[in-house]
């Protein structure tokens, strides 16, 4: 099956097997790397990704519902050799330990500051509640998220 969508802002064209989950074609047939299989029943978030600006989990979502959307992952994120703000932050404050869950949880993140700017900290947990880490205690990625909303509020 041919499967049209627009691709870290790029448009693309793969043919997949109809029982293909959108994270096996981003991973197998294009090469990305960033969303990562880990529990494959939608329960860890480590495979998130943006469908049309929402957070979804691409191991649970048949690629075809991909078909003329528009799908982010973590790769598009940065601009170039500018990393995304949230990207930044993760780096300063300390909240990328061994990395598995890392690009799960800046898609989930990135959700959030699309619809809510300046999210309150239940918001901000409330948005992560689906993407679990076995390496921190997650105070750093929360401060991380809190770090870029105060960089993001600061750009003109």
């Amino acid at each position: 099956m041919k499967i049209d969508f627009i691709l870290n802002g790029r448009p693309v064209s793969v043919e997949a097997p109809g029982s293909a989950s959108l994270l096996s074609v981003l991973r197998q047939e294009l090469g990305l790397t960033g969303p990562k299989e880990g529990c494959g029943v939608g329960e860890c978030g480590a495979c998130t990704v943006l469908l049309d600006g929402q957070a979804v989990d691409s191991c649970l979502l048949p690629a075809a519902k991909a078909q003329g959307h528009e799908v982010r992952t973590v790769e598009g994120l940065a601009r170039g050799d500018r990393l995304h703000p949230l990207q930044e932050a993760f780096l300063v404050a300390g909240a990328v330990q061994c990395g598995f869950c890392t690009p799960g949880m800046l898609m989930s993140a990135a959700a959030l500051l699309q619809r809510r700017p300046r999210p309150s900290e239940a918001e901000i947990k409330e948005a992560l509640e689906g993407n679990l880490c076995r390496c921190t205690g997650y105070q750093d990625i929360l401060k991380a998220v809190r770090l870029a909303v105060a960089k993001l509020e600061e750009r003109p």
